[in-house]
């Protein structure tokens, strides 16, 4: 009888746990091109297209105090809509901040649709979020949620086919006329706001058509059958809590440490720029490639994801590429794949982080035992290191690749000295087959330079190059000044860590990094 009970009690658990319906879920969809530039922002990016027909005026924001002032700013101009889509979102000072911003935004009549994926917030936002949710012109929705709030992971014991699909797309677009896309989430260690381990990261700022098309992506994922309304999701708000959002920003906008960023970010006033003209833009022909959203539910075919896409737009490198991602996982098929290149006479060269540097040690498992069949086909392999020691000359460049205490989050690659990807796709079976990803496939040969360029000047200065003995054994080089040291460990780890990644390695769950 006792044991019925349980079956009974852990039956109607389960049933708790169902989703709502979407059948009374509101419509709604992107401003139209022509509408987009009747505001300022639009107006501003049609003068800079004037003669540059089907093309995108870029601006790469390597700089992290830079990436956040042009959002916080690009709140603050927006006239008509805001279409924001994270897969992390922080309870921090960073995400306080532009939460406040889009709130603001809403108060002033601009319509703000905020899609965020439901494993990358903390439960300590729900009240924010519902509290956002009922203020006018706002809405927030959640992709995949978690019906359990507290203890999130218990959802995964029940839904585990869809709660490890997850949305990893990253934009930030106002009016319709201007996007930001690229590899950084809303959190403080992304935009130089801690003093721990900041990730150096890269996104790119854009205007013209490309900003139509993000936007109309967005639109794919807010409509699709993964997004729900938060409360559909979260309780809904008490009235004394719609101001709790304000009351935190005030509180955190008069902290110390958070005056002296707010400060250090006015003197990165990239959207300002933008609208007055002065701006270095660099115009390039733009494409861009997302995953379909039905991705999320396992339901989109193969063809339309986005390593699909690379392949219909890059063909195969004839020359060089350059590849950075933070959890780089090649599997397989990656493997086989970068060492046909490099045996075929292609440079191929690879940055990732180091032990020392991963914020993930589970994903360095997965590339750790790809390593040797890499070196041994030719593949050029480096590490980021923990503390690279970047010198002033290099300062620009190295916060596209680390600086002091810095861990490698950047997702680019460059082929054949012409053309960049920067986005969230990280090359591991996740990006690749489960998340969603979301990015930017630009023809340009300045910005494909710089990062060669960085690979033949900096990395060296910054991360280990990985090598192969007469034996096969792996070892490290670290540059220091003219010399070289070398060693025969993985750099600044200890047995124990070295351990658990080997152990990690041979587990078969490398599908799942």
């Amino acid at each position: 009888m006792i044991f019925v009970s349980w079956i009974t009690l852990g039956a109607g658990a389960l049933s708790g746990c169902a989703l709502p319906s979407l059948a009374n879920r509101t419509q709604s969809v992107a401003i139209t091109a022509a509408d987009a530039q009747t505001t300022k922002l639009g107006e501003s990016s049609a003068q800079e297209d004037a003669g540059r027909l089907g093309m995108a005026g870029i601006y790469p924001l390597a700089n992290p105090l830079a990436a956040f002032a042009a959002r916080m700013e690009l709140a603050r101009a927006a006239e008509r809509t805001l279409d924001v889509q994270y897969y992390v979102w922080k309870d921090d000072l960073t995400g306080t901040l532009l939460l406040e911003a889009l709130h603001q935004a809403a108060d002033r009549g601009v319509r703000v649709r905020l899609l965020l994926d439901d494993d990358g917030i903390p439960s300590s936002l729900d009240d924010t979020l519902a509290s956002l949710q009922a203020r006018p012109n706002i809405e927030v929705r959640l992709f995949n949620p978690f019906v359990i709030r507290k203890p999130k992971f218990i959802g995964f014991l029940t839904d585990f086919a869809r709660l490890n699909r997850r949305m990893h797309n990253k934009s930030f677009t106002a009016d319709g006329a201007v996007t930001i896309v690229g590899g950084r989430n809303i959190g403080d260690e992304y935009f130089g706001a801690t003093d721990g381990i900041v990730f150096a990261d890269l996104d790119i700022l854009a205007v013209g058509p490309i900003a139509t098309d993000v936007a109309e992506d967005f639109d794919r994922y807010w409509a699709s059958g993964s997004s729900y309304p938060v409360d559909l999701i979260v309780h809904r708000a008490e009235a004394g809590q719609l101001d709790d959002i304000e009351r935190k920003a005030q509180k955190i906008e008069h902290d110390p440490e958070a005056i002296a960023y707010t400060q250090a970010i006015r003197d990165a006033p990239v959207v300002p720029q933008l609208l007055d003209g002065t701006l270095p833009l660099e115009w390039a022909t733009i494409r861009m490639v997302s995953d379909d959203p039905a991705k999320g539910l396992g339901t989109a075919p193969q063809q339309a994801f986005v390593l699909h896409q690379f392949r219909e737009i890059l063909g195969d490198p004839a020359r060089e590429l350059d590849l950075v991602s933070p959890y780089f996982v090649p599997a397989t098929t990656g493997t086989q794949y970068f060492a046909q290149l490099a045996r075929s006479g292609v440079t191929v060269r690879v940055l990732t982080n180091a032990l020392e540097a991963t914020d993930v040690a589970v994903v360095h498992s997965g590339y750790a035992k790809r390593r040797v069949e890499l070196l041994d086909s030719g593949v050029q392999l480096y590490e980021l290191r923990r503390l690279p020691g970047v010198t002033d000359k290099n300062a620009e460049h190295a916060r596209i690749f680390g600086g002091s205490g810095s861990s490698l989050h950047a997702k680019t690659f460059a082929v054949d000295g012409n053309r960049v990807f920067v986005g969230s796709f990280n090359f591991d079976p996740r990006s690749a087959n489960v998340n969603t990803e979301l990015g930017f496939v630009i023809d340009s040969a300045p910005l494909a330079s710089r990062i060669e360029s960085i690979f033949l000047s900096l990395v060296p200065q910054v991360a280990y190059s990985v090598h192969l003995d007469t034996n096969g054994a792996l070892y490290w080089l670290k540059q220091n000044g003219d010399a070289q040291v070398r060693y025969d460990t993985e750099p600044n780890t200890t047995w124990w860590s070295r351990l658990g990644v080997w152990f990690l390695s041979i587990l078969p769950i490398e599908h799942l990094l």
